[in-house]
């Protein structure tokens, strides 16, 4: 399956998050950070995002 990019916009939608939210958990280096693809834009490998929910799924049932 092919690795697709996500755009903040898209990473609020899948996460649920505000985002504020994760720019600062970015900041607190607990979201992943993003690839630059621009000098103004980022995105996230979907396989990354994928990644995070999954630990956090995991975490949630510790």
């Amino acid at each position: 399956m092919p690795i697709k990019i996500y755009r903040i916009k898209e990473v609020c939608e899948i996460t649920g998050l505000r985002p504020s939210s994760i720019y600062k958990q970015i900041r607190l280096n607990l979201f992943p950070q993003g690839v630059k693809l621009t000098a103004r834009s980022t995105g996230w490998p979907s396989d990354v995002i994928d990644a995070w929910l999954k630990s956090r799924i995991a975490g949630e049932r510790l």
